[in-house]
């Protein structure tokens, strides 16, 4: 965080929990990692073991390697809905007023992404950001791994525009501490993100990898 840049305040709340920065983000990713070699590793081996033990065994071997694929994509899927779409109880007259407002917040290319696909991309020094009513993404720097994040906004009135208007002020007023407040979904490899997404929503994520390749 810069000198010019103010801790949020929602931070005294969560006191207990490091600040987010490259190396804890990296630490992170590693032990998302080791979760994920944890479940599928056991479920694979026993497959090759059965194979070889006993090829009659095939619908058993099946259903292990199924498991080991199964498990990191159920992963991933919780990781994607946290920019899902989804209904708030807003009015169609305030959700366009929110969006109008959002608008003069963004970009001309974020405005026609968002228009799009729900999502406002923002570039950070921990990677791109794509911001949704819920949620973020975070592409890793080298456009590999993304980190799903769900963020609770405390009104729950808000229409989708005014939400993400109310995210995307507080990533750029501290970006470490919006990765801290948040709650880390899943973190992984941005192609099992992707096969979750709508369709829509994939060619912001492309985006984002795009630019963190960059």
């Amino acid at each position: 965080m810069t000198a010019s840049q103010e801790a949020l305040p929602e931070l005294a709340g969560v006191s207990w929990r490091p600040r987010a920065d490259e190396p804890r983000l990296r630490k992170l990713g590693a032990g998302w990692t080791a979760t994920t070699v944890a479940h599928v590793v056991p479920f694979a081996g026993a497959g090759v073991v059965l194979m070889a033990a006993e090829p009659l065994a095939f619908p058993v071997t099946l259903a292990s390697f199924a498991h080991a694929w199964i498990i990191p994509e159920l992963y991933a899927a919780r990781g994607a809905n946290v920019v899902r779409p989804r209904r708030f109880e807003a009015t169609p007259k305030a959700d366009a007023v929110s969006v109008g407002l959002l608008g003069d917040l963004v970009s001309h290319a974020a405005r026609e992404l968002h228009r799009d696909t729900g999502l406002v991309l923002e570039r950070g020094a921990l990677g791109t950001w794509l911001v949704g009513p819920a949620g973020a993404l975070l592409v890793r720097p080298g456009g590999r791994r993304v980190n799903c994040y769900c963020v609770r906004v405390p009104e729950e009135d808000l229409p989708a525009g005014d939400r993400i208007a109310h995210l995307l002020l507080a990533l750029r007023s501290d970006e470490s501490g919006f990765a801290t407040l948040a709650n880390c979904a899943f973190s992984g490899a941005r192609w099992r993100v992707r096969r979750r997404l709508p369709r829509p929503m994939r060619h912001a994520l492309d985006t984002a990898g795009g630019l963190a390749r960059g």
